[in-house]
């Protein structure tokens, strides 16, 4: 029940990487380690980013976007869980006001759209929820988990120079030029069961030791896992922190009554 890992090199990766992974062979700069989603579970995608650099700042379209515009793809929402940030790491999320169509594509155009964003500071533990539309960036040094749909468009507004291509056009059809909700931005406690995303497209969970019976009949159906501390064991087959596994429901997983399993079902 495990899933395929795959790692994935960008220029902006890290040549060391967080517990519990090893040290890249080679120098290689890994920025992404995700897991291939499974058969019973197709629309989700589980991944860690590690970054030593900022990323673009993109924007994703909703299903229905997606679907207009003719994309091979549906559309992306996702939220992420920092696991760990170096001082000063920032994720930028939303504008600081309400900005006009206009005035974003010519910040996109001119590199202000960068100091238009909220950069905020993070540390392990803090969690975003990214709904489509929503302009974003990933800061240097942040290593973090992302729930995802299981989508590949990226619409990229501002590359810092970078000779990438950038997507105006279709970026701005799309973004939302406002403030993130605050309520999609919280500190999760270090320890204790509790809710992480409740959107749309997928349910989540940290759960610590063993879940209760009402989370149980939750995710009674096909879920994902990823333990961050002891071991859960699928059809007998030990799932580790820095693995994800697939499982019929959680009431078919042995959990370590130490660890902690974030768990994940489609909506």
């Amino acid at each position: 029940m495990k899933l395929t890992t795959r790692s994935v090199e960008k220029p902006w990766g890290r040549d060391t990487l967080p517990a519990p992974f090893p040290p890249p062979h080679g120098g290689a700069r890994i920025g992404e380690i995700w897991f291939v989603p499974p058969l019973e579970l197709p629309s989700l995608l589980v991944k860690y980013i590690f970054t030593s650099e900022k990323l673009s700042v993109q924007v994703h379209p909703s299903d229905a976007q997606a679907a207009a515009m003719g994309e091979s793809d549906g559309g992306k929402e996702e939220c992420w869980l920092v696991i760990d940030a170096e001082p000063g790491a920032t994720l930028g999320v939303g504008f600081r006001e309400t900005v006009d169509r206009e005035t974003l594509r010519a910040a996109a155009l001119d590199g202000s759209i960068e100091d238009m964003l909220v950069w905020h500071p993070v540390q392990a533990g803090d969690f975003f929820y990214i709904p489509a539309g929503t302009v974003h960036a990933i800061g240097a040094g942040v290593s973090l988990i992302e729930i995802q749909q299981n989508s590949d468009i990226t619409y990229r507004l501002y590359d810092y120079g970078r000779p990438r291509e950038l997507h105006l056009d279709r970026g701005m059809a799309v973004a939302r030029g406002v403030p993130l909700d605050p309520a999609l931005r919280r500190v999760i406690p270090p320890e204790g069961t509790v809710e992480l995303a409740s959107g749309p497209y997928f349910t989540a969970h940290r759960v610590d030791g063993v879940p209760d019976a009402a989370l149980a009949d939750a995710y009674a159906g096909p879920c994902l896992l990823v333990p961050r501390r002891g071991e859960a064991v699928v059809e007998g087959e030990a799932v580790r922190p820095g693995e994800c596994a697939s499982a019929p429901g959680i009431g078919a997983v042995g959990f370590d009554p130490a660890g902690q399993t974030i768990v994940i079902r489609p909506a």
